[in-house]
């Protein structure tokens, strides 16, 4: 079986988001859930692959963390004043 980056499709109260992706991006989604599923027979969904993904993808950026730690060391109100 492929080692892939996102593991288990986690069971969370969704937001709906509506996207349009293009074609490229959506057949190579469709490929990583057959990829997921491994000859199991087992179907996913290919749109309930873009969270994990997205998730993976914040989590492991550097920069997107350096920002996320300055905003939340801000003071309440942004620190204007």
């Amino acid at each position: 079986m492929t080692k892939l980056k996102i593991g288990a499709l986690p069971d969370d109260k969704p937001v709906k988001v509506t996207i349009d992706l293009p074609a490229a991006v959506h057949r190579d989604l469709v490929t990583y859930a057959e990829a997921m599923a491994g000859g199991s027979g087992q179907r996913i969904d290919p749109a309930k692959l873009i969270a994990p993904m997205l998730t993976r993808f914040m989590a492991t950026d550097r920069g997107f963390a350096k920002a996320r730690r300055a905003s939340q060391s801000l003071p309440a109100g942004g620190g204007e004043g």
